[in-house]
């Protein structure tokens, strides 16, 4: 029996707020008004396995026995089934509203719910209880005529429903003989009645999503597992600003009581740009346009200097981390944490993700605007930082707080940023510029090959001068810095799958942190191997590795961070998006081409 609290969980959401949907059809995390907010829905954060009451949205169903969930094809409408022994059952329909009204995106800060009856009059009981600051306010309640007002320290949440508001309130148990809607927002009045709002919505929601998904250029094959992908991460992007969050959680363990819990809701350069490139390869490129506006102002920001790793979704430089004492945490896993530390690091890699980034927009005729000249030379100053930290300290990818060593990763980022600028100065009509950088990458590639190169374990290693493996070098070959079929490259492959492996899944490292030995695999350096090993000609190889990671995935598609190879279980904050960019970059790699069939 899974356990209540799991990630066996869905997500909704219209690229403004997202919420997570239990197998029951519980909504048990939710920020508002974005994000990064106040999570008003929480009860994936709280300890026990009874039933969420508090801090959730649920209808549950009189002799509850199975369930079924599934997502509408191609878009972002939840459909859950709940059965009881005798073959009675209802279907919740869960989606945050997102279409295009009056030449605009439409997409409320609000959830929609519809519940109608599948067999007989099933008897079932609802709760709406939203919370505040972090658990510690209790909202007052204001009824209307079909209304709920949940009066919030930050701001009052309308519950439009058609629901006997009665029986919403204390919990009773009635039986569902025709449909009936809940519309979670902003204190505002419907323009029209409840029933036929929420089937408005419903529609519209769905049409965008299908048309939406009609537009991208899939591989051949793993279609379903990639549209799954491409959307989750569309709904990553918070699309006021362009920043593109990392995860929708905070505080989801990476492997169990092991204190690796940590704010996952900001935009990290890194994983947006591997986002964006992701999706560019479907030819969705508009969620790169949008988080290239959010980029263009953390360069511009910066003025030539340093750049942290990761941001507000609104431009917050200040991301100051805390304990928040009054949630006991993910299966009672604290601590809870708001803010993420990492914004104090410094972490070399963020100049090559900003010019990788930005670069396809330099070459994309598409684009509504593409970058020019003016772009190129804010990039140059990105550049002069990449040129003058690719040999220094930093923290490094993976964070670590404790050491600082020159990390393998962050200088192969500093050479992208300069080569990557040597390719641009072409374009934007600066041929001059490029001998300069490519001198640059030139010169940082050669120390790179000669102080990250260990003899004495065959493999390019973590650091300058060490001997630790990190499968971060693996990305040697994806952004081309080094031929997939050099002998270093393919030992740097074999080396790495002897130390890091457990089967199809691989760790991030064999050195101790700051908590010790990693205990389960990241997922997104399971990818990493998926790729690297088809580069080398070991594409079968390759192909049984991707079904074994597409078989971990939970019930409705998604991955989180962190997978417990001995339980197949998966940890950390969720859903992650370095781990969907690597369903769609496998699928991409090592599908049959088109040709092949049509």
């Amino acid at each position: 029996m899974t356990p209540t609290r799991s990630l066996e969980l869905a997500l909704i959401g219209n690229c403004a707020i997202s919420a997570l949907v239990d197998r029951q059809g519980a909504i048990v995390w939710c920020c508002m008004p974005r994000f990064d907010g106040d999570p008003i829905l929480h009860a994936l954060l709280q300890g026990g396995d009874a039933p969420p009451r508090d801090a959730v949205i649920a209808v549950e169903l009189e002799g509850f026995v199975r369930s079924e969930q599934a997502y509408d094809h191609g878009t972002a409408v939840l459909r859950t089934r709940l059965y009881d022994a005798a073959g009675e059952g209802i279907e919740i329909v869960d989606f945050c509203p997102r279409f295009v009204n009056r030449d605009r995106t439409f997409r409320p800060a609000q959830i929609v719910r519809r519940v109608r009856p599948l067999v007989g009059h099933p008897r079932v009981r609802f709760f709406v209880r939203p919370r505040g600051e972090w658990g510690t306010a209790t909202p007052s309640i204001a009824r209307g005529s079909n209304h709920l007002s949940f009066i919030l320290p930050a701001g009052t949440l309308r519950l439009n429903t058609n629901v006997p508001l009665a029986y919403l309130l204390d919990h009773t148990w009635f039986s569902l003989q025709s449909p009936v809607s809940l519309m979670l927002g902003p204190d505002e009045t419907l323009t029209s009645g409840i029933e036929e709002t929420a089937r408005d919505f419903e529609e519209q929601t769905g049409f965008y999503w299908r048309h939406w998904t009609r537009r991208l250029a899939l591989p051949l094959e793993w279609q379903e597992a990639v549209i799954r992908s491409a959307i989750t991460l569309k709904l990553c992007q918070f699309e006021e600003t362009g920043a593109i969050v990392a995860a929708m959680t905070t505080s989801i363990p990476e492997a169990p009581n092991s204190q690796r819990n940590w704010d996952y809701r900001f935009c990290w350069l890194r994983d947006a740009f591997f986002v964006v490139r992701a999706l560019n390869s479907l030819s969705e490129v508009g969620t790169m346009e949008d988080y290239l506006r959010w980029l263009n102002d953390v360069v511009r920001g910066a003025s030539g200097g340093h750049v942290q790793p990761l941001y507000g979704i609104g431009l917050e430089q200040n991301l100051t981390e805390r304990l928040v004492p009054s949630l006991s945490g993910y299966r009672g896993m604290g601590p809870v944490r708001a803010g993420n530390q990492a914004f104090e690091h410094v972490q070399h890699d963020v100049y090559g993700n900003i010019v990788l980034g930005a670069c396809q927009a330099f070459f994309d005729r598409r684009l509504l605007r593409r970058a020019d000249l003016r772009d190129f030379r804010e990039l140059e100053a990105v550049g002069e930082q990449a040129w003058a930290m690719h040999d220094q300290p930093d923290a490094g990818m993976w964070e670590l707080r404790t050491r600082a060593r020159v990390h393998t990763s962050s200088s192969l980022m500093c050479w992208a940023a300069c080569d990557r600028l040597a390719k641009i100065a072409f374009v934007v009509g600066a041929p001059g510029r490029a001998p300069f950088w490519r001198d640059r990458a030139d010169t940082v590639r050669r120390k790179i090959l000669e102080q990250s190169w260990s003899e004495a374990r065959q493999a390019f290693v973590e650091s300058f001068g060490g001997t630790d493996l990190d499968a971060s070098v693996l990305l040697m070959a994806e952004v081309g810095f080094i031929e997939p079929t050099d002998p270093r490259f393919v030992k740097t492959v074999a080396a790495l799958e002897s130390a890091l492996c457990d089967g199809p899944f691989m760790r991030r490292y064999e050195a101790p942190d700051d908590f010790g030995r990693p205990e389960t695999a990241f997922n997104v350096c399971s990818f990493w191997r998926i790729d690297a090993l088809a580069r080398i000609d070991r594409g079968d190889e390759a192909r049984e590795i991707f079904e074994a990671l597409l078989a971990s995935r939970n019930a409705v598609g998604l991955l989180s961070e962190d997978l417990h190879v001995g339980t197949g279980e998966l940890w950390g904050n969720f859903p992650q998006t370095y781990s969907m960019v690597g369903v769609i970059n496998g699928a991409v790699r090592l599908s049959k081409p088109w040709d092949t069939m049509v």
